[in-house]
């Protein structure tokens, strides 16, 4: 199935964007045995879009290995790791490649094509972290739709639908507030931030409800210039006609390009369903508010998800 013309658009833009940074970004592939990645970084350095480093299961040699377990257990020494630890984490490359982004030595990494979702994630969180003044690292996904009329040009940003399973209204706040960094920033747009419920600016009471509508507050309290409502219906935070009727005066009503959920299941089930029975484009996930970028792949994935989702992490590494 082609992708619709809004996603075509969309990995138009990063390119071109990509191809304008005078200095390539250097991305690292822990999964430099995969045939898959091979092939994506063969591109990448083809069309001179990024600096692919690929790694392997050898162990590489000594003096760089203490390097990296002496980086590592610098990080972990509050939790008791000993250097012989150390060691043994360095030498595994999901992990290696999460250091040498913390080490300055590559820009962004992307992994998971053969390992689980939760241990590219664990190896992101323990040895890059968040970044300053960030306390929940988050996942976003960039949705291309055949209708160009919804969000910008066709693309959305839907998110937390990766990492966080149930977030508190605070939480949800942060979440939104870096989903609308990566909105400005990834696609391009103003963000118009939504979080969404089952109910619409009060029509239904319940504590699910309520918290979108604290976040709001929350929100709005920290990020007091960002245009950003709720709780809102999906089609009220959609359909303009809609909005206009069930949210008089917003001005994100029925113009939103940013779905916030209020938890993992929601998000998550969306996605799915606006890509499979929407026919769209789900980009992602990528990981939100860490240090430096590193990001996840399906182990389903296939060389041209690799070659997209280099693409983004070298751009994220621009925009900080």
């Amino acid at each position: 199935m082609s992708l619709p013309e809004s996603a075509e658009l969309f990995l138009a833009r990063q390119v071109e964007r990509l191809r304008r940074i005078p200095k390539k970004k250097r991305i690292v592939f822990p999964e430099g045995e995969d045939p898959r990645v091979r092939a994506a970084a063969a591109r990448l350095a083809e069309e001179r879009l990024v600096e692919p480093i690929l790694l392997n299961r050898q162990l590489g040699e000594a003096s760089e290995i203490a390097k990296f377990a002496s980086l590592y257990a610098e990080r972990r020494r509050a939790k008791g790791i000993t250097q012989i630890e150390a060691i043994e984490i360095a030498r595994q490359p999901l992990y290696r490649a999460a250091l040498m982004v913390s080490a300055g030595e590559a820009d962004g990494a992307v992994g998971g094509a053969v390992n689980t979702t939760a241990e590219t994630v664990r190896a992101a969180l323990q040895c890059i972290g968040p970044r300053d003044g960030v306390r929940t690292v988050s996942g976003i996904f960039f949705m291309c739709v055949q209708d160009r009329a919804f969000g910008h040009d066709g693309v959305l940003a839907f998110a937390d639908c990766a990492l966080v399973v149930d977030p508190s209204a605070d939480e949800v706040a942060e979440i939104a507030a870096a989903a609308a960094h990566s909105t400005r920033t990834l696609i391009g747009a103003g963000p118009k931030v939504a979080l969404l419920s089952f109910s619409t600016k009060g029509s239904a009471r319940h504590p699910c409800a309520e918290k979108m509508a604290e976040a709001v507050r929350i929100l709005r309290e920290r990020v007091p210039d960002l245009d950003a409502d709720g709780e809102l219906q999906a089609d009220a935070a959609l359909v303009p006609a809609i909005g206009a009727s069930k949210a008089q005066g917003s001005s994100v009503a029925g113009r939103a390009n940013t779905l916030i959920f209020p938890d993992l299941a929601s998000a998550n089930i969306a996605y799915k369903l606006v890509e499979r029975l929407g026919a769209a484009a789900a980009f992602g996930p990528f990981l939100q508010g860490l240090a430096k970028p590193m990001n996840d792949l399906s182990r389903g994935c296939s060389a041209e998800d690799v070659y997209s989702v280099a693409i983004i992490t070298a751009l994220q590494s621009e925009e900080g």
